[in-house]
């Protein structure tokens, strides 16, 4: 549905010049979305899809196990829309304080955001609302090291940004004037709890998270906050047992309409097209999670058994196996503490698992060996190449 803008024009000086920046209305939108044919067809298929992914979280014999991975994943995923060049193996050597391939700075972009994802699931867990000062929380902990760490963390801006462009007269998108911003944000903390409307939390995710992003109410990390909005949105608000849902991937692949998408929401109150694209990616993202999920299990369940065929020593190989599948890159320092092994006993373990094709050793070196856990790696990455 063609509306009109979405919100005002405040004209405000910045870095001496004159822009105009948008200010948007409150949400829900007004007319409200119409939920009739296509778009209440997708909603119904997406929600079909949450479910799955949450049946299967709750039939995985480790879901921690599960939630640990793919937090990774979309750290590095949701870091790279922001031009990081960070992957996922990287990550993981930088968790085990090895130096890794990709500009540190990168690396530790990355590691915070898992650092904010989690405080904001810990805190939902306590029985904390989803608001504004939780996600003040979580901007600190994304911020609180490496690049942006100057641009007060866990604070509402003070100065006006912009995105695009090389200078705000140029910018692709100008914000509100930071004087805007706390009444924006109280509007959508307003909208995040209004239960009255009887939005579904799947449309209600969807409007929430464009109305951050135009708001970008941070100096730095809004892109990355505005994302992990969405899957918290949807556990706090009982969809997802675990908040396994993350559409950076999908977002990634699909750059150019993303921002053509938003584009049209702030100029032509499109917010049916963009709620088209945003279930279309739920159902996408989710089915395409069960199906990582399967084959994850499939792998561990082949390769215990082949670990078993190993004779003598399989119990020891299973053990080794088993720290892998909860950190698929370890040194053999590391398994010897994980696993309560002497070093040559862990080594030898290891070394069988190398000769089944399991496991393969990263250095080349002869003393401070990384093992990878490859096959498991390799279904993670999927996608995961740096833009």
């Amino acid at each position: 549905m063609i509306r009109t803008l979405t919100g005002t024009y405040h004209t405000t000086a910045t870095s001496g010049e004159t822009v105009r920046a948008f200010v948007p209305f409150p949400l829900p939108p007004d007319p409200p979305l119409d939920l009739s044919g296509s778009l209440l067809r997708l909603l119904e298929r997406a929600t079909l899809a949450i479910g799955r992914l949450d049946s299967i979280s709750a039939l995985l014999p480790d879901p921690k196990l599960f939630l640990y991975a793919y937090v990774r994943r979309e750290a590095v995923l949701s870091s790279q829309i922001e031009g990081t060049q960070s992957s996922l193996s990287d990550l993981l050597l930088f968790e085990l304080e090895e130096v890794p391939g990709a500009p540190f700075d990168d690396v530790v972009e990355v590691s915070n955001y898992i650092a904010a994802l989690n405080h904001g699931i810990s805190r939902l867990r306590e029985g904390f609302p989803l608001c504004n000062r939780l996600l003040r929380e979580m901007h600190e902990k994304l911020m609180s090291r490496g690049r942006g760490s100057d641009k007060n963390p866990g604070e509402f801006r003070r100065s006006q940004n912009w995105i695009g462009g090389t200078r705000p007269g140029n910018a692709r998108f100008v914000p509100p004037p930071p004087h805007d911003v706390e009444d924006c944000m109280s509007a959508l903390e307003h909208f995040l709890h209004d239960e009255l409307g009887g939005m579904p939390l799947l449309l209600k995710a969807a409007l929430a998270h464009v109305q951050f992003e135009t708001i970008h109410p941070f100096l730095d990390g809004n892109g990355r906050l505005g994302r992990l909005l969405i899957p918290l949105l949807l556990h706090q608000g009982g969809l997802l047992a675990q908040p396994l849902l993350y559409l950076s991937l999908y977002f990634k692949q699909h750059r150019p309409v993303y921002y053509e998408l938003l584009d049209r929401i702030r100029t032509q109150g499109d917010w049916e097209a963009w709620a088209d694209f945003f279930l279309e990616g739920v159902e996408q993202t989710a089915l395409g999670a069960v199906q990582t999920a399967r084959r994850l299990v499939a792998l561990f369940d082949g390769d215990i058994r082949r670990t078993q065929d190993i004779g003598r020593g399989a119990a020891n190989a299973l053990r080794i196996l088993d720290a892998l599948r909860h950190r698929p890159m370890l040194s053999l320092k590391q398994l010897c503490l994980t696993s309560s092994m002497t070093f040559p006993t862990a080594s030898k373990a290891m070394q069988q698992l190398v000769r089944n094709g399991i496991a393969c050793e990263l250095t080349g070196q002869r003393r401070n060996r990384i093992f990878v856990y490859d096959a498991y790696l390799t279904i993670l990455n999927e996608g995961g190449e740096p833009l």
